[in-house]
């Protein structure tokens, strides 16, 4: 178990974040009330909305264990790594179309919801990423999971955009892409996510830096072990020094959830 102010105050960020995260969700939806061709069941096909409300729920579960001074558990940080590299293709996506719309003859408006949704969010969970103490190694297996949800959303998609005559995107769309730049453009963003979700993984291995997490020692230990810490020789990150005993938690103590 973390017990590290550091730590702590890293659940509570990402509660807030979660708030926001709601709150704008809320705030995008009144928004687009406005329009008169406005579509609720449109409106949730966005992969930015269905991504960010997948968000709230991670952030919100993941800030509440660290909260109780637990990191995430194997099974769920892959789970944050999924969410946090989707939230984070979706801004990077939406940039491009912020670029190419003025060559597709089409204007995108910016309300603020809009812009925590794309870049704001997208933004912090990366940093939270980075530099939020704790963070569970992630499986480098989840790599083959990250193009599922896509693939599915998109085949979804194209299968309902021909029955209603509307894409989210315009990448998606026959009408404004030939066969060649649907490929193109489709390709790419498949490649980004994957590279993204590489990336997360990666820094979910490297050690912590000079300021390096550690927590507080079972009563009637020695001393504790911190996370990039090496408690025996030859255990590295990640690793059970001891039977039951885990990465942050006191050698001779129990095993934290």
């Amino acid at each position: 178990m973390h017990t590290t102010l550091a730590f702590r105050l890293s659940g509570l960020v990402r509660l807030a974040a979660a708030a926001v995260g709601v709150a704008a969700l809320w705030a995008n939806f009144e928004y687009v009330l406005g329009f008169s061709t406005f579509a609720t069941l449109n409106y949730f096909s966005y992969f930015t909305q269905q991504s960010n409300m997948a968000n709230v729920a991670v952030l919100a579960i993941s800030g509440v264990l660290t909260v109780r001074g637990r990191s995430d558990p194997p099974w769920f940080a892959a789970v944050h790594a999924l969410v946090s590299c989707y939230v984070i293709v979706s801004g990077v996506v939406f940039a491009v179309i912020v670029s190419q719309s003025a060559s597709h003859h089409y204007s995108l408006a910016f309300p603020p919801s809009s812009q925590v949704l794309h870049f704001w969010l997208a933004g912090y969970v990366l940093v939270d990423w980075v530099v939020a103490p704790g963070r569970t190694p992630v499986r480098w297996r989840t790599l083959w999971l990250v193009l599922l949800y896509p693939l599915a959303w998109g085949w979804f998609t194209l299968a309902r955009g021909r029955e209603v005559r509307w894409y989210p995107y315009f990448f998606l769309d026959p009408a404004q892409v030939s066969a060649a730049q649907f490929r193109l453009y489709n390709g790419l963003v498949l490649a980004i996510v994957v590279g993204v979700l590489a990336a997360l993984i990666g820094l979910s291995h490297l050690r912590p830096g000079p300021g390096r997490l550690r927590v507080r020692p079972f009563r009637g230990s020695g001393q504790g072990v911190g996370v990039g810490d090496d408690p025996a020789p030859g255990v590295g990150v990640g690793d059970d020094p001891a039977p039951g005993v885990g990465v942050g938690d006191a050698v001779d103590g129990t095993r934290s959830k």
